[in-house]
């Protein structure tokens, strides 16, 4: 009986000492397991942070890809815009080019032609009733020296020429009086000129006892009687704007 429990308890106590065996195993099991487990979480972690971070990669080359996509639309329209643009300035400078070969003989043809307008106009104020003869022989003086001047563009040379005809045009539409030097009866005297147009151009002497008018057929100055004196004092006044317009009784010539 004794040795019953004695064998027993070798039992319970080797039960035991397996029992601790097991459990110290299962408790190293659990422990490798455990770490496995966190190795894997870990593995996971890093993966899914890689998995993440290669996401938001693909999300930026993607929105960059975008953003290029715009860029080269934006790009060929301008391209598209550029070369319509280059191709109407080509079509322009060809036209330009033709232009200036163009203007090169019209240049060559316009000179001879302003040389000829001003001959004509310096002819013209020869034979044309000779009031202020000084200031229209200057101005033709000048055309003439203009035209030989090189740093003259060919457009003002011609709009100057057209002013010089304008003026005398006007001259034909307007009413003068001015001073200056006249023979008289062989004595050379201060006289007050009146034209009037080119229909009549008169003297009178500073005392007003002398008058005269221009004849355009003979060429000559013609003496006037007494009763255009007042005539000629009131014309001369309303050329200077002393006196308001008004009818004047003068002899009249005209210019052939």
């Amino acid at each position: 009986m004794k040795l019953s429990i004695i064998a027993s308890g070798c039992l319970l106590a080797l039960a035991g000492s397996l029992s601790t065996i097991a459990f110290a195993q299962n408790e190293a099991e659990l422990a490798q397991a455990v770490k496995a487990g966190d190795q894997i979480n870990q593995s996971a972690k890093t993966s899914q942070q890689r998995v993440d971070s290669l996401s938001k990669g693909v999300v930026s080359k993607l929105q960059q890809f975008k953003t290029v996509n715009k860029e080269i639309d934006g790009l060929q329209v301008y391209n598209t815009q550029m070369g319509k643009q280059i191709s109407n300035q080509l079509a322009e400078m060809e036209s330009i080019n033709v232009s200036i070969d163009q203007v090169s003989v019209i240049e060559r043809q316009v000179m001879p032609l302003m040389i000829r307008m001003v001959d004509t106009l310096a002819q013209f104020v020869e034979l044309d009733v000779p009031f202020s003869l000084q200031e229209r022989n200057d101005r033709i003086t000048e055309l003439r020296t203009m035209l030989d001047s090189a740093n003259v563009e060919t457009s003002e040379k011609f709009r100057r020429i057209l002013e010089a005809y304008q003026v005398e045009v006007q001259f034909g539409r307007d009413i003068e009086a001015y001073s200056s030097l006249l023979t008289v009866d062989g004595v050379e005297r201060d006289v007050d000129f009146l034209r009037v147009g080119r229909v009549a151009f008169l003297y009178q002497t500073r005392d007003g006892k002398t008058q005269g008018a221009w004849d355009q057929e003979k060429r000559q100055w013609q003496k006037l009687d007494a009763s255009y004196r007042s005539y000629i004092s009131k014309g001369l006044r309303i050329a200077r704007k002393q006196l308001a317009p008004d009818l004047l009784m003068v002899p009249m010539t005209a210019s052939k």
